[in-house]
C-alpha cells in the first residue's frame, strides 16, 4: 500500500513517486470536505494509486467529521464501487 500524505499548504493528498506525484486535490467548502481532482501520472497507472488516494480522502473526510462532495470523475466512480463510503457524502449535494 503506498504512503498517501495530505499536503495541507497545496490542499491535496499525495503519493510521492519520486520525481513525480500522484495527487487527489480537495477544498473545504461550507461544513464540506469537496473532492477535486485525481491525477496520477501515466507511468503510474493501474497501481491503485488512485484508489488509494479515495480510501485515505474518506477515511481523512471521517476523521475530521466532514461530509464529503464528489466533483472528480474517478472518485465518483469509487463512490459507485465503494457503497460503504455513500454515508459520508453530503446529502444535499448527492443523491441517492
Amino acid at each position: 500500500m503506498p504512503t498517501v500524505i495530505n499536503n495541507i499548504e497545496k490542499q491535496q493528498f499525495e503519493i510521492n513517486l519520486g520525481d513525480e506525484i500522484a495527487y487527489l486535490s480537495y477544498r473545504f467548502y461550507k461544513k464540506d470536505i469537496a473532492l477535486m481532482h485525481t491525477l496520477v501520472p501515466e507511468a503510474f497507472k493501474g497501481q491503485g494509486l488512485a484508489t488509494a488516494l479515495a480510501e485515505f480522502a474518506f477515511a481523512y473526510a471521517k476523521s475530521q467529521n466532514k461530509p464529503v462532495m464528489v466533483y472528480c470523475p474517478f472518485v465518483s466512480r469509487y463512490v459507485k464501487d465503494h457503497p460503504e463510503v455513500r454515508v459520508q457524502l453530503d446529502k444535499a449535494y448527492h443523491s441517492g
